[in-house]
């Protein structure tokens, strides 16, 4: 199965302690979900650890690709399967060489084409565009076309969807061209782990 195809989650420390995080986490897994992306900005180093250590053991456990945000080191503590960097997150050769050749790197592109080409240029392997839609967690977050899927298509590179993507439109991204689809509330959102299961099943079809 390709480890950057399909409903790639996205944590959240409010939403995920409604039901506690694995448990959560592992509602999602349950109804589909192949990505996990472990997003918390909190300094409290040895919860982090503790907790991606916890979601990496998960994944593994359920076939799925495991996924740090923002934090090169603490992916190579965990041995998650890659990072995610943003913006201001670092450098993506500085990421490679912590890294190794082995694992994934995805970069957020936010609306621009050409920052997607010099992900792409750098060694990056998968990029990310959005928001594609209002989005409850980033606001006030650049929006992006879905018409940027087909534009970045000669790339070669997985693409994924982000923000504001829930269940009345992510038919919509994969069929722009999306490989994955990112989304936090529109699964973990949810007043119990049944209906996390539930929500991840129902946008996880959208990828077949």
């Amino acid at each position: 199965m390709n480890a950057l195809h399909g409903l790639y989650v996205i944590t959240d420390a409010a939403l995920c302690a409604r039901h506690g995080l694995s448990d959560s986490v592992a509602a999602a897994l349950r109804g589909g979900a192949r990505l996990v992306q472990y997003r918390d900005k909190s300094g409290d180093q040895e919860r982090r650890l503790r907790e991606a250590k916890a979601l990496a053991a998960l994944c593994r456990e359920h076939g799925a690709t495991f996924i740090i945000n923002d934090d090169v080191m603490l992916a190579k503590a965990c041995d998650a399967h890659g990072v995610h960097l943003g913006r201001d997150d670092g450098d993506i050769a500085a990421a490679r060489e912590a890294l190794g050749t082995g694992k994934v790197i995805g970069i957020s592109c936010y609306d621009e084409l050409e920052r997607a080409r010099r992900a792409r240029e750098l060694g990056a392997d998968y990029i990310a565009f959005g928001s594609l839609f209002p989005s409850s967690i980033k606001p006030d977050a650049v929006r992006a076309p879905l018409t940027l899927f087909a534009e970045a298509r000669h790339l070669g590179l997985p693409m994924c969807g982000i923000g504001g993507i829930d269940r009345d439109n992510i038919a919509d991204v994969a069929a722009a061209g999306a490989d994955m689809a990112a989304v936090i509330s529109a699964v973990f959102d949810r007043p119990s782990l049944q209906e996390i299961e539930q929500a991840a099943r129902a946008l996880a079809g959208a990828f077949g």
